[in-house]
C-alpha cells in the first residue's frame, strides 16, 4: 500500500530536520557569514566606484574602478569577470576589495556587452578566447592604468572566476609585470614547462563537486606547479560545486564556511604578494 505525502507532513519534516542541525554547524555558518564581504552574500549595496576607459584605442571597453578611502598609496588588483561579462555583482566585489585597501579595476573583456543566457555567454566567451592576444593586451592596459595612478604602490595582482579564472592564469603566463594570480575554478594547465613562465606564487580555490575543472585536473595542475618550482596555495573544498564563492547566497548553509576559508586564504595571499 502507498500513502500520499501531505504538504503539511512535508513541512513538519523539513522543520524538524532544520531544528536537528547541530548548534556547532549553525554557529560556524553565522561566524563565516560575518567574515565574508557583502557582495558574494548578495548584500552588495549601491555602487561606489566609477566607469573608466583604460584600454587605449578601444572606446567601447569600459571597466569599473573602486578606490579605497584615504590617500594611499595602495596595492592594486585587476578582477576578471565570468563568462557573462562585467555585471553589477562583479562591480560590487570591486567595491569590497576597495574596502579592504586595494585600488580595484574590474576589467571588461567584452566591450561593455553582457550575456543574458547560456547561448549568449558562450558566444561572448568564445569570441574572447579566439583572440587571446587582444585579451592579454586588454589586461596589460589595465595593469598599466593602475600603475600610472599616484595612489597605487606599483604592486598589482589579477584574479578571476570561472572564465575569468582561466584568463587570470593565462595572464599570469603571458601578461606583463604583475605580482599575483588568483584563480577561482577556471581553466587550468598541467604542463610544467609552460607554468615555469609564472614568476610569482599562485592562489587557487576549487570545488570537489565541480567538473570544470574536476578535482583530478586540479591535482594535475598542482603537480605541474610543483614540478615547475612555482609556489602555490591551492585548495579543493568538499561538498560545494562550481561558482560557490561568488554566490554564497544561493546555498549559504553549504557555501558559507568554505567561502569564508577561501576568503581568508585570499586575503593572506594578497597580503604576501602585494604588501610591502
Amino acid at each position: 500500500m502507498t500513502y500520499a505525502r501531505s504538504p503539511l507532513l512535508l513541512l513538519v519534516v523539513a522543520v524538524v530536520l532544520s531544528a536537528c542541525a547541530s548548534p556547532e554547524s549553525q554557529s560556524a555558518k553565522q561566524v563565516a557569514l560575518a567574515e565574508l564581504p557583502p557582495a558574494i552574500k548578495g548584500e552588495g549595496g549601491a555602487l561606489g566606484g566609477e566607469p573608466v576607459s583604460y584600454f587605449p584605442g578601444d572606446a567601447a571597453t569600459t571597466g569599473y574602478l573602486a578606490v579605497p578611502n584615504g590617500e594611499g598609496p595602495f596595492p592594486a588588483l585587476v578582477i576578471i569577470h565570468e563568462w557573462n561579462g562585467l555585471t553589477d555583482r562583479v562591480r560590487q566585489v570591486a567595491d569590497d576589495f576597495a574596502a579592504e585597501g586595494y585600488v580595484t579595476l574590474a576589467a571588461d573583456l567584452y566591450q561593455a556587452r553582457t550575456g543574458s543566457d547560456r547561448e549568449e555567454n558562450i558566444a561572448l566567451m568564445t569570441e574572447a578566447n579566439e583572440n587571446m592576444p587582444r585579451v592579454i593586451d586588454n589586461l596589460n592596459a589595465a595593469v598599466a592604468f593602475l600603475k600610472e595612478r599616484r595612489d597605487v604602490t606599483g604592486r598589482v595582482g589579477a584574479m578571476g572566476w570561472c572564465f575569468g579564472g582561466g584568463i587570470a592564469l593565462s595572464f599570469g603566463l603571458d601578461g606583463e609585470n604583475h605580482d599575483a594570480t588568483a584563480i577561482f575554478y577556471g581553466r587550468l594547465i598541467d604542463d610544467p614547462e609552460v607554468l615555469a613562465h609564472v614568476d610569482h606564487e599562485v592562489y587557487g580555490t576549487f570545488a570537489r563537486l565541480d567538473q570544470g575543472p574536476a578535482p583530478e585536473q586540479v591535482e594535475a595542475f598542482e603537480a605541474a606547479l610543483d614540478a615547475a618550482g612555482i609556489e602555490h596555495d591551492l585548495h579543493i573544498y568538499d561538498d560545494v560545486n562550481h561558482g560557490f564563492w561568488l554566490r554564497v547566497d544561493e546555498e549559504p548553509d553549504v557555501r558559507a564556511v568554505p567561502a569564508a576559508d577561501a576568503w581568508n586564504r585570499l586575503k593572506d595571499y594578497l597580503g604576501r604578494t602585494l604588501g610591502d
